[in-house]
Order: structure tokens, then C-alpha cells, then sequence
């Protein structure tokens, strides 16, 4: 199935679903409008745990305020193609640090600890290799709709900026985008996510920057209190390669406790040139 229509699917899905959760209205079970930064919400009255990670599509949920989370990527592999050039990028600790400012605000820093680059040609059979820390981010998400969950629709804003911190293996300038994720809570234990991405990538060969374009399509379901799984498609385009790439992502995830995480997946290429990956990562809250 070619992912437009796969993304046809499960909008149908989610036109069904919503229809019939808005017959239910809620009410707010969480009251964080009373706590900030320097009065962290209490312990016992944190929203359940809602992370970024594993999909691509990220969480409209922020970190409750005063209160700490960390997202993980403990190892990823990303094989990597392009005409006759071949690529195999090692990610190791790449971490993202987020703390709770206000009842729909977090501050987030990505700090990619350790990366190995290796690069050849077709029909060689040395690798260049290149290992350095990567390039840091500095995100904030602020929540517009749902984030006490009082409703089945939740939306957020994301804003970010890439600095050139790593090295050779890193962009070679400044980067930044936009990301507008939605959540849909549907019957059964059912979730959909979308997202835009919009962003302004550099080329460190060409010396110039150019946008992308990336929307994405996830759809989980809680089996249990422990086990779920995650269903996601994802397609980009950019102005650089003006051609689609797109890719199926499954990722089974444990709900250890109510503060920790544990989730791994692959990412298939439906695509040629599209980067196949393969991890393993976590999220802690305190």
C-alpha cells in the first residue's frame, strides 16, 4: 500500500473515532494551572507519561511543571543511501533534557553525546570514518489545546534550533524548524498522531541551506498497562532532492512504571533513498 493511501486510511479512522468520542465529553481529571517551575505539580497528580519518542511523530503533551524528563536514543543505527554513495551513522546517548516551565510549556536541549559517520563509495570497501559529539538543539513546546487532557484532541507547537557543535560529523551551520503535532484519542485504547515538520536544513558540501518538508502519520494501541504498539508512516520532501522518500515505522513500547519507558523499533525504507534505522532508547521521568 503506498503511503498516501495509508495515510487516507487511517484519516478515515480518526474522522470515525473522534465522531464518536465527542458523544462522550470529559472532564479535566488534572489541575495544573496552579504550578510552575519554582511549584513543581505533586507527585501524585502528574499526567501520565506522554514522550516525544519513539516515532518521529512527537507528543503534543509537555512535561508537567517543575519536573524533570529525559528521552534517550541508547543506540541507533542509520544506514544510509544516495546514488553510488553509501552511509552507516552510530548514535550513542543521544539524549534530549526537558523540564516543565508552566502548566503548557517545556524547555527541551538535545545533547547527541557520541556519533560514529562512516562513508564509501560503491564496489570500495574502506569506510571513512569520522566519531565526535553531534550537534546540539534548543527546543521549546508550548500546548495550545488538551495538554490536562479535557478533551480527545490535544495540539502543541514546537520550535527548534540546531547549533553546529559537532564537528565534522555535524551540519556545519545553524539549522531551526517548526513542528505542529496533534494526538487524537480514539476508542479501545487507540491513539493517532499527525504532525507537520517544517524545517531549513544545511548542506555542508554545497554551503547552502534548504527547506523540508515532512509529514507523518502514527496510529498506537495499549494492549495492556504495559505493552503497545506502534504503527507510524512518514514522508519528506526537500528542496535539495525534489523528490518524495517515504518510510513505515514500527516500534513495540514498554510501560515499565509511571515515570519510565522503554521502547525500540526499526524504520523501513519504502523508499530508495530513504534512510533505514534501527534503535533501542527510553524515557525517565522524575
Amino acid at each position: 500500500m503506498c503511503i498516501s493511501r495509508y495515510i487516507a486510511l487511517l484519516g478515515l479512522l480518526a474522522s470515525a473515532g473522534l465522531a464518536q468520542a465527542q458523544d462522550k465529553p470529559k472532564t479535566c481529571p488534572y489541575d495544573s494551572a496552579h504550578f510552575n517551575l519554582f511549584k513543581p505539580v505533586p507527585r501524585n497528580q502528574l499526567r501520565p507519561l506522554r514522550p516525544d519518542r519513539p516515532g518521529v511523530t512527537e507528543s503534543p503533551f509537555t512535561v508537567d511543571a517543575g519536573h524533570f524528563q529525559t528521552e534517550t536514543d541508547a543506540i541507533r543505527v542509520v544506514n544510509e543511501r544516495e546514488g553510488t554513495s553509501r552511509g552507516r551513522e552510530l548514535k550513542v546517548a543521544y539524549t534530549t533534557l526537558k523540564m516543565g516551565l508552566s502548566r503548557r510549556t517545556d524547555v527541551q536541549v538535545e545533547m547527541p553525546l557520541y556519533k560514529v559517520e562512516k562513508e564509501r563509495e560503491v564496489g570500495e570497501t574502506n569506510w571513512q570514518r569520522q566519531a565526535s559529539f553531534g550537534d546540539v538543539a534548543v527546543r521549546l513546546k508550548h500546548n495550545f489545546l488538551g495538554d490536562d487532557q479535557e478533551g480527545p484532541i490535544a495540539m502543541a507547537v514546537v520550535a527548534y534550533t540546531r547549533l553546529p557543535t559537532g564537528g565534522k560529523t555535524g551540519s556545519g551551520a545553524v539549522e531551526g524548524g517548526l513542528i505542529v503535532p496533534v494526538n487524537i484519542e480514539l476508542p479501545d485504547r487507540f491513539n493517532l498522531d499527525l504532525q507537520v515538520q517544517g524545517d531549513l536544513n544545511y548542506d555542508r558540501e554545497q554551503g547552502k541551506h534548504y527547506a523540508r518538508v515532512m509529514p507523518s502519520i502514527a496510529l498506537d494501541h495499549e494492549f495492556t498497562d504495559v505493552f503497545s504498539f506502534l504503527v507510524e508512516g512518514v514522508t519528506q520532501w526537500d528542496a535539495q532532492r525534489r523528490n518524495w522518500r517515504s518510510s513505515l515505522n514500527l516500534a513495540p513500547i514498554f510501560t515499565l512504571t509511571d515515570n519510565l519507558q522503554v521502547d525500540l523499533g526499526t524504520h523501513l525504507a519504502l523508499s530508495k533513498e530513504m534512510d533505514r534505522e534501527f534503535f533501542v532508547g527510553f524515557t525517565f521521568r522524575r
